[in-house]
């Protein structure tokens, strides 16, 4: 049986702390909590399961925090716990198996990261795989009878544990914060993270949040060593920005440049809503129907189901036309029910 040490970074999740414990608290031989800042009981909390509770000064760098939470870890292998996710008895028992049956050789286990889309998280997606438990110490291993060389890649496993997230407010502002404060600095994050600025933009971001993000995605946009997605993603982000701000030569400008190559929905979504703002439901109606039915989303899925579906009940309530503006309201709660059936 393999040895655990569960390390987790936490601030002010007194409210939720004890929930997540209780459910992985007897799986662990090793719990550490490192404290990056709580104003609230969350410590005293920490304190009813574990003494390795550790302070740690935040420095606006969620890695350098996991990185200090692993650096005090003694066990074979690491659980990364967030203090909103919660192990039913049922993945209780799945992970109480693997505890007990997980090969040496596996380095990364894989779990499944469930009910996004009932919290209004930044995913486009209910269930995903997540790595979540790390073998702390890699062996390095030659392979191979002739031209040998070190394994370099790991050895990942795809589990069938569940964990259940279960969000406590909407973190959009404390992330795209973040994002604005390293991009503003120089730093240029990869495609991931480059993903999940535009993503997260579109999906939760404000007028303000586009607009300290603006020049950036221009930036990006112009950015040769981006590829195509990259790049369209920072097009769609500047579009919002620019037709948010009122500059409609760059809001076209950057809505060309997705249009040119292929089209998506968070793009006719943003034509939609610019002909609607400028009073020509009809020609509105036009992008919304793309968006829905003849293109595909890149970042938000909404804009290709609900998001445009609302654009042209809308357009059609405003031009008088009632049957095709109750069309519409049907599919939209088809695509609601849909939705709801897949959480």
């Amino acid at each position: 049986m393999i040895t655990i040490s569960l390390c987790m970074i936490v601030k002010n999740e007194e409210s939720i702390l004890a929930r997540c414990l209780d459910s992985v608290a007897e799986l662990m031989d090793e719990i550490i909590i490192v404290d990056t800042g709580s104003t609230d009981r969350t410590r005293e909390v920490a304190a009813k399961y574990t003494d390795r509770v550790f302070d740690f000064q935040w420095v606006d760098d969620f890695s350098a925090a996991r990185n200090y939470a692993f650096s005090k870890a003694s066990m074979e292998y690491i659980y990364s716990a967030d203090a909103d996710e919660v192990l039913d008895q049922e993945n209780q028992e799945r992970f109480r198996v693997l505890k007990e049956t997980l090969l040496p050789e596996i380095e990364i286990v894989q779990m499944k990261y469930a009910n996004q889309l009932q919290f209004q998280t930044v995913y486009n997606f209910d269930e995903e795989y997540r790595p979540k438990l790390f073998k702390r110490k890699r062996d390095f291993i030659w392979e191979g009878p002739i031209h040998e060389t070190v394994r370099l890649a790991p050895l990942v496993f795809d589990s069938d544990i569940v964990i259940t997230h279960m969000a406590e407010g909407d973190h959009a502002k404390r992330d795209l914060a973040g994002f604005h404060k390293h991009c503003s600095t120089g730093y240029r994050p990869d495609k991931r993270l480059h993903n999940l600025y535009a993503r997260e933009l579109m999906m939760a971001g404000d007028a303000e949040d586009f607009a300290r993000a603006a020049d950036f995605f221009r930036t990006s946009a112009a950015d040769g060593e981006r590829d195509g997605e990259e790049i369209a993603e920072a097009c769609c982000v500047a579009a919002r920005a620019a037709r948010l701000s009122g500059d409609v030569i760059s809001f076209f400008k950057y809505v060309s440049k997705v249009i040119a190559e292929e089209a998506c929905s968070e793009i006719c979504c943003e034509l939609g809503q610019f002909y609607e703002d400028n009073q020509d439901p009809e020609e509105a109606a036009v992008w919304y129907y793309n968006a829905v039915y003849e293109t595909q989303p890149i970042l938000d899925i909404r804009s290709g189901g609900k998001t445009g579906l609302e654009g042209l009940i809308r357009c059609y309530e405003k031009l008088e036309c009632d049957e095709q503006a109750k069309l519409y309201r049907a599919e939209l709660e088809k695509t609601v029910k849909s939705n709801f059936r897949e959480q």
